[in-house]
């Protein structure tokens, strides 16, 4: 079956891949609990959002704009909330959905090329992808992303905008037609809409309601389990 699935042409010859909640499994190990931190130090008296409420964030209105606008973070309160995010982020890893590493194996074989946009940092988007391949028997490592566009204080180039999809563009010589965005949230489908590129959904992360409903609606496709994203991909 492998075999046969890598022998047809790519629907898209260009993979832009969120990394949270797409390709590992990080907010409820990683993300919400330095949140929880960060309430715990700059906000005590305040109650914290549940890990759903996080999420729901994550979706609208943005979690910068959370910070700022619901939160009432000074930019100072704003370094802060980074540095333990970075304390969080960079001890600790989240493990890869099963089976995600695998599709992007066979995607790679067929002649595929991934690159990354992501609200986390290169470096350890990059951590992640080596350590993989590290510890698996498979070779995981021949799947390290080409291009990895993370987070950026200049919010003109990170998610929303669409910055970072017309730069993997230019740079690897690509048409709008040739990638394809595998998001969990609604920030991703701004981007793409903006950059002419198609967007799917990663939904095995979570199940909100009302993300799924928008998810459905603005992407080309809706995937509940990673093995659906690599029929797709190859159907």
């Amino acid at each position: 079956m492998r075999d046969s699935m890598t022998a047809m042409p790519l629907r898209y010859t260009c993979l832009i891949l969120d990394h949270d909640d797409t390709a590992v499994n990080s907010t409820a190990a990683i993300h919400y609990p330095a949140h929880l931190e960060v309430m715990r130090e700059l906000r005590p008296e305040l109650e914290p959002i549940s890990l759903r409420g996080w999420f729901e964030k994550n979706f609208s209105p943005g979690i910068m704009e959370y910070m700022q606008n619901d939160l009432g973070f000074t930019d100072d309160e704003i370094q802060r909330e980074y540095e333990i995010w970075r304390e969080f982020t960079s001890s600790r890893s989240a493990p890869f959905f099963p089976g995600f590493l695998d599709v992007l194996r066979e995607y790679k074989k067929a002649g595929g090329t991934i690159t990354v946009i992501s609200h986390s940092e290169e470096d350890l988007i990059l951590r992640d992808y080596r350590a993989a391949g590290r510890e698996a028997l498979a070779g995981d490592s021949a799947v390290v992303p080409k291009l990895v566009y993370g987070w950026d204080f200049d919010e003109t180039k990170r998610k929303p905008h669409p910055w970072p999809v017309l730069e993997i563009l230019r740079r690897l010589s690509l048409n709008p037609e040739d990638a394809l965005i595998l998001d969990d949230l609604r920030p991703a489908v701004e981007m793409g809409k903006a950059a002419g590129v198609d967007v799917a959904a990663a939904g095995w992360a979570h199940d909100i309601p009302e993300i799924r409903g928008y998810m459905k609606q603005h992407c080309v496709a809706y995937f509940a389990r990673v093995e659906e994203f690599g029929e797709f991909l190859f159907r």
